[in-house]
Parts: structure tokens; sequence; C-alpha cells
């Protein structure tokens, strides 16, 4: 199971590779694994484990394809937080990766019984695929940048949106990260002598 805790598809996208004990650690091992991540993320119909099947077998280079893209978006995104120009060629990159995006528009009744209208991708190859998650990408890049944060957390890798109301988040996730940083300060001042 993968944790969602960037608050938009493209950070999640990045959030694939963790810091465990300072080390990277790669979560996508296999196309299984990236189908996987794409049918939890909601971006393959059907239930995870016969997407990730179903991927696996049908859809060469996906593991390839899946990490290129998550690096070429860490490059943009970490080039357009420093507040650097994006390279010309990442965006070729990029625009390239949107163009095989391959869609319609399908009208769908939810349980309610309400009507939604709701894209429907091609998903003939693996870059048909990552196409939405590149559309993704291409959001995020042309969004509110300053919503963009990294976990303050030095030992951690994650990025997340910040959607709270003052915009003071500071961690991927107060679980995680927030807790360990709290339970550091307070031994911190535990150990401090009284002045």
């Amino acid at each position: 199971m993968m944790d969602f805790l960037g608050d938009h598809p493209a950070l999640d996208l990045l959030n694939t590779v963790v810091q465990v004990n300072g080390e990277a650690v790669e979560r996508w091992q296999s196309g299984a694994d990236v189908a996987q991540w794409l049918a939890q993320a909601g971006y393959l119909p059907g239930g995870a484990a016969a997407a990730a099947a179903a991927a696996a077998a049908g859809l060469p280079h996906l593991l390839e394809q899946a990490r290129a893209l998550r690096e070429l978006l860490r490059r943009l995104v970490a080039a357009r937080k420093a507040g650097l120009a994006l390279d010309g060629t990442d965006l070729a990159t990029l625009n390239a990766a949107l163009a095989y995006g391959r869609r319609h528009m399908a009208l769908a009744a939810g349980q309610d019984g309400a009507l939604a209208l709701r894209p429907v991708y091609a998903a003939d190859t693996a870059q048909q695929v990552l196409a939405p998650l590149a559309e993704s990408a291409a959001e995020l890049l042309a969004g509110d940048f300053a919503l963009v944060k990294h976990c303050e957390n030095p030992e951690c890798s994650m990025w997340f949106m910040d959607r709270t109301k003052s915009h003071r988040r500071r961690w991927c996730s107060m679980a995680i990260c927030g807790n360990r940083h709290k339970v550091a300060s307070f031994r911190q001042r535990r150990a401090s002598p009284p002045t």
C-alpha cells in the first residue's frame, strides 16, 4: 500500500522514492508496482490487483517510463521551487509526454444519481497510461507554486501541497514527521538545564 500524502497527484508521484534511515528507497520495483500505484491513485480503472496484473502484462516499459517521468518532474519542481528558469529540454520532454494523452469525455451517474462528466484516457501504451500524470505535473508547474512545499524534516524527501487555511503546514504528515519533531523537541527541552 502506498501513502498518498502529497495532496496532489504529481507530488505523490515524486513521493514514490522515500528516505528510510538516510537512504533513498525506490517503491517501484516492477511494472506491476507502478500499475498498482496508478490504480490506487485512480488512474487505472478496475481494482488495483486486476489493473496491476493487466498493466504489467500488457504495458512493456511501464516501470522505465514512470521512473523517467518522475525524475523529469523532480528536476522541474526543484528548479521551480528554487526560482530558476525551467530547462527547455525538460519542458520539451514533458510536452512530449503530454502529447500521448488521448482522451474523451464520458457522462457517468454516481451512486446518488448525480451526473458527472469525467475524462476517459486511452491506455494502450505505457506513455498513454502515464499521460494523465504528465497533465497533473504540467498543471502543478503552471499553478500557484507557493503552496508546494518540501517536508521540513531534514531526513524526509516528501513533497506536499499545503492546502491548509493558514498555509503553514510544515510536515508531510503530522503523524510521521511532525510527531518525530515534537518528540525530539520535547527530549531536547527535558535534557536542557533550567536557566
